[in-house]
């Protein structure tokens, strides 16, 4: 499984509409990427790791495919879609980061971490 994660640093002035974000342009994306995405995740940054710091990104963004290959075969022949979709919510230029996922777990109810 890889991840492709989008960034959009956190700078100050810049515009960023969250709910044009999470309402019409992530459900867009999935859309146009099909079957080959198999999950999303949006987060809004709160703080930095040191107390009263900034978050170092105003928005992240997460996408799950099975493989590079998949993710470039369906986001290839929509590529200008989406990025074209940018300047509807934000004048940020993001970062973007693939990723190979090593571990995706969660907290059982016994506190045991299931993978």
């Amino acid at each position: 499984m890889i991840k492709v994660s989008v960034f959009y640093p956190n700078t100050p002035g810049a515009k960023f509409d969250f709910d044009y974000y999470t309402h019409s342009h992530l459900p867009m994306v999935r859309d146009k990427l099909g079957a080959a995405c198999k999950g999303v995740a949006a987060e809004k940054g709160l703080a930095g790791g040191a107390p009263d710091a900034p978050a170092t990104y105003v928005a992240i963004a997460h996408l799950y495919f099975e493989s590079v290959d998949a993710f470039n075969t369906a986001f290839g022949p929509v590529a200008d879609d989406i990025l074209g979709d940018i300047p509807n919510y934000t004048d940020l230029s993001p970062d973007l980061q693939i990723s190979e996922v090593l571990v995706n777990a969660s907290r059982s109810e016994t506190g045991e971490l299931r993978i």
